[in-house]
C-alpha cells in the first residue's frame, strides 16, 4: 500500500469516526468537559442533546426534534408568529482571577452573550444577570463587578433588565460566578447556517487570537512569566455589522472563538457541515507576545480561548471586500485571511505548516489548559 493510500484510508477512518454522534460514558463529571474538546463534545451530544433535543415535550409543534437546539449554534432561534426571528443565548462565567488585564468576568459576562447573539446574526436587545456570590467577598469587589456590567453593557447598547442573586458558602465559589442571558432579533441581511458552507469560501479572522487565553494564564502567576499580554475582551456587534453591510448573504457562517479557540470553532463547523478547513499557519495573526508565551509553555495559540474574536466563512467573490471591512473596524484592523473551504476530506481541520508540510487541527483532548472563561 503507497503512502499516499495509507494516509487516504486514515482519513477516511477519522471522518467516519467523527461522523457518529458522540456518546457521553463517563463515570463522573472532570474539568475536561468544560474545556471546549472532546469530552466537551461528548457531554453536550451524547447527554444533554440526546435528552433535551429529541424530546418531545422541547418542541414547539409537540413532536419532534427540536430544531433550535439540535444545531448546536452559539443562539437558539425561534421563529415570532408576527414575523422575524428571536435569538436567544444564555451562558455562565467561572473565571479565575475575576480581574485580568484588559478586562474582568463583569465585561465577560456581557460581551459573551452579545457576541454569542452577534455571530449568530442578532443585536442584542436585552440581558438578564445571574450572580452567585461567595461568602465573604468582598462587598467593593462585587461594587466594581457591577459597575464593570453596567459599562460593558453601554458600550454595547444593551440593557440588563432582569437578574437574580444567590450566596453560597465560603470555599464555594472563586469569589463570584456571573451568568447571563442575552435575546436579540435577527438581522435581515444574516442568512447564516454551517449548511451554507462551500468549496472555496474563504475563512477570516476579525484579529490577533490568543490573547484573552494568555492574559488570564499570566495573571494567575502561576507559570512564573510576565508578558504585556491584554485581554481581547469586546463586542463583537461592530465587526458582525461590518460584514453583514458588506457581504449581506456571501457570509455564510460566522462563530466566536472562545472556548477551545479558533481550533474548536473550525471543527465544529467543519463537521456540522461535512466540509473540511484548510488553515495557513503562516497567515494567522498572533501578537508577538503572545507567541512567544504560548511557545514557552507549548501551547498551539490556536487552541487558546478569546473573547472578542470571530471566524467567518466567506464567499471566494466577497471575501476581500468583507475583509477589507473587518479592518475598518476598531479593534479589527489586523483581520487576516487565514485558510478556505474544501471539500475533503471533509469533516476535518487541516494546517498548512510554516515547514510545508500538513497536519491535522483536532479538538482537544483532555484538559490542557486552565479554565479561562
Amino acid at each position: 500500500m503507497s503512502g499516499a493510500t495509507r494516509e487516504e484510508r486514515m482519513r477516511e477512518i477519522v471522518r467516519s469516526t467523527r461522523a457518529k454522534r458522540s456518546r457521553f460514558r463517563d463515570d463522573c463529571i472532570t474539568m475536561a468537559h468544560g474545556a471546549g474538546g472532546k469530552s466537551s463534545q461528548s457531554l453536550i451530544e451524547g447527554l444533554l442533546l440526546a435528552e433535551l433535543a429529541s424530546s418531545p415535550a422541547s418542541s414547539q409543534e409537540g413532536e419532534g426534534e427540536n430544531e433550535a437546539l439540535a444545531a448546536l449554534g452559539d443562539a437558539g432561534m425561534v421563529s415570532l408568529d408576527g414575523g422575524g426571528t428571536l435569538a436567544m443565548s444564555t451562558d455562565s462565567f467561572v473565571v479565575s482571577p475575576i480581574r485580568f488585564p484588559g478586562g474582568s468576568i463583569g465585561e465577560l459576562a456581557v460581551n459573551g452573550t452579545v457576541n454569542d447573539l452577534a455571530v449568530s446574526g442578532a443585536r442584542a436587545l436585552a440581558l438578564t444577570l445571574s450572580l452567585v456570590l461567595e461568602e465573604g467577598l468582598d462587598a467593593r469587589e462585587l461594587r466594581a463587578e457591577v459597575q464593570a456590567v453596567a459599562r460593558a453593557a453601554q458600550r454595547a447598547g444593551v440593557r440588563v433588565v432582569a437578574g437574580d442573586t444567590k450566596v453560597v458558602e465560603h470555599g464555594h465559589a472563586d469569589g463570584m460566578y456571573m451568568c447571563t442571558t442575552g435575546v436579540g432579533m435577527v438581522d435581515p441581511r444574516a442568512q447564516l447556517s454551517p449548511a451554507a458552507l462551500a468549496p472555496g469560501d474563504r475563512v477570516l479572522v476579525s484579529g490577533p487570537i490568543g490573547a484573552h487565553g494568555m492574559a488570564i494564564m499570566l495573571a494567575r502567576e502561576s507559570f512564573e512569566l510576565e508578558a504585556p499580554i491584554v485581554s481581547d475582551t469586546a463586542s463583537l456587534w461592530p465587526a458582525v455589522d461590518a460584514l453583514l453591510e458588506t457581504a449581506g448573504a456571501d457570509v455564510h457562517c460566522m462563530r466566536d472563538a472562545t472556548r477551545g479557540g479558533v481550533a474548536s470553532a473550525l471543527n465544529e463547523l467543519a463537521r456540522a457541515s461535512d466540509v473540511a478547513a484548510l488553515i495557513d499557519e503562516r497567515e494567522v495573526p498572533v501578537a508577538p507576545a503572545v507567541a512567544a508565551a504560548t511557545e514557552l509553555l507549548g501551547i498551539d495559540p490556536l487552541y487558546v480561548a478569546n473573547e472578542g474574536r470571530l471566524v467567518a466563512f466567506v464567499a471566494p467573490g466577497s471575501a476581500r471586500a468583507a475583509l477589507d471591512a473587518l479592518r475598518a473596524v476598531p479593534g479589527c484592523e489586523q483581520a487576516a485571511e487565514i485558510g478556505a473551504v474544501q471539500a475533503e476530506p471533509r469533516g476535518m481541520v487541516l494546517v498548512e505548516t510554516g515547514f510545508g508540510g500538513r497536519r491535522v487541527l483536532d479538538l482537544l483532548a483532555g484538559d490542557p489548559l486552565p479554565r479561562i472563561c
